[in-house]
């Protein structure tokens, strides 16, 4: 975390946390258990990253109301998910980490069928073009987790949000 005087927005407003909604679908049963699987939607896409740190404040991207469910949009059949995310602040320059840092935990919580389209939500960054070239450069968000000290950065604030999925 960052000293108070060098925070991005020093005073974020907190929301309420909304109630864990999992998803209630019941897989269908024609006797093949390995051929089965549960389709993915946004509820479920949300569950995952609802609990990611932010990098400046102790507080999940959802409290911030950085991510909400009405902003992802899973299509399962073409094993595709595309998530907007509003940053706090219109000059955040911890965006494209917030972004990165949603990339990463979808990369690991979604089967490897999925493609990700992740971006600043429309009018919500004074960079947003520069932001969303950044995160959908596949070659750029491959060297950002090769660098030691921006991965630990980013487990940091994913470690919050995967201490359920940890047998």
């Amino acid at each position: 975390m960052m000293e108070e005087a060098s925070l991005i927005n020093p005073n974020p407003v907190v929301h309420e946390r909304k109630k864990e909604r999992r998803s209630q679908l019941a897989p269908a049963s024609n006797g093949d258990a390995a051929s089965v699987r549960e389709p993915i939607d946004a509820q479920e896409v949300f569950e995952h990253v609802r609990d990611v740190t932010d990098p400046e404040h102790p507080y999940t991207l959802e409290q911030l109301n950085v991510v909400s469910e009405d902003l992802i949009e899973v299509d399962d059949a073409k094993g595709s998910v595309r998530m907007t995310f509003t940053p706090t602040v219109p000059h955040c320059s911890m965006s494209t980490l917030i972004g990165l840092c949603l990339r990463v935990k979808l990369l690991r919580a979604l089967p490897g069928r999925f493609k990700l389209d992740i971006k600043v939500t429309p009018g919500s960054h004074s960079s947003e073009h520069a932001v969303n070239k950044q995160l959908a450069d596949k070659e750029r968000v491959a060297a950002a987790l090769e660098n030691p000290n921006l991965l630990d950065m980013v487990n940091r604030c994913l470690a919050s949000s995967e201490v359920d999925l940890k047998p």
